[in-house]
């Protein structure tokens, strides 16, 4: 561990024992504030951005509108990588809420009076634990150079992309009946309806 030194003498004392030192006030010379404190600050002239690819596979059961999430890949370039379990919750986290907001999260509001609807958890819809998958997860950094650490973000990575490779798949599957679009949030309701509706639009030969 580092030291600070008196130059020339053989007088030092550890950054341990200076840290100690400086949370007791009768160790330290009058007017000095007890504890060590620094404050920086970093404000990079050019911003970055993560980037990543996110791959999704799920199954829908046509009469009931039911979306399952079968498979989730992810591989995400967040630049440097300074701690991976931190990282792979942030990104876990994320997807996690991205298949709430592509499935079952919604506010509604009363149309005459904007009175929001859905303002607890009882009507507000959450994933839940047996509603998510495994999730596979890689990295792929490459560090920028626009700070000294290389980082880029990593908060919001896994709900951008997962909201984007969600509803693709949901189109994807649905597409053989001729559905090329449908809004968030996919609710079984709201996809069982489109299903019906496409259904009816298909003609005997």
């Amino acid at each position: 561990m580092g030291c600070f030194r008196v130059a020339d003498t053989d007088r030092a004392v550890s950054l341990k024992d200076t840290a100690h030192a400086a949370h007791v006030p009768s160790r330290l010379p009058e007017g000095l504030k007890t504890r060590l404190h620094k404050v920086a600050s970093f404000s990079p002239e050019i911003p970055n951005f993560p980037d990543g690819s996110h791959v999704c596979e799920v199954e829908i059961d046509p009469e009931t509108g039911i979306t399952r999430v079968l498979r989730y890949v992810v591989v995400d370039d967040v630049g440097t990588v300074i701690n991976k379990l931190t990282l792979e919750g942030q990104i876990h986290g994320g997807v996690t809420q991205g298949i709430g907001q592509a499935f079952t999260e919604h506010l509604v509001y009363d149309e005459r009076s904007g009175q929001l609807l859905t303002g607890s958890l009882m009507d507000y819809g959450l994933r839940r634990p047996d509603e998510v998958p495994s999730f596979e997860m890689d990295e792929n950094p490459v560090q920028t150079k626009t700070n000294p650490l290389g980082v880029k973000g990593a908060g919001d990575a896994g709900n951008v992309g997962a909201l984007a490779a969600i509803m693709n798949s949901v189109v994807d599957a649905l597409s053989p009946l001729g559905i090329a679009h449908i809004d968030m949030p996919a609710t079984p309701e709201k996809v069982w309806r489109a299903i019906r509706a496409a259904a009816t639009l298909v003609r005997p030969a």
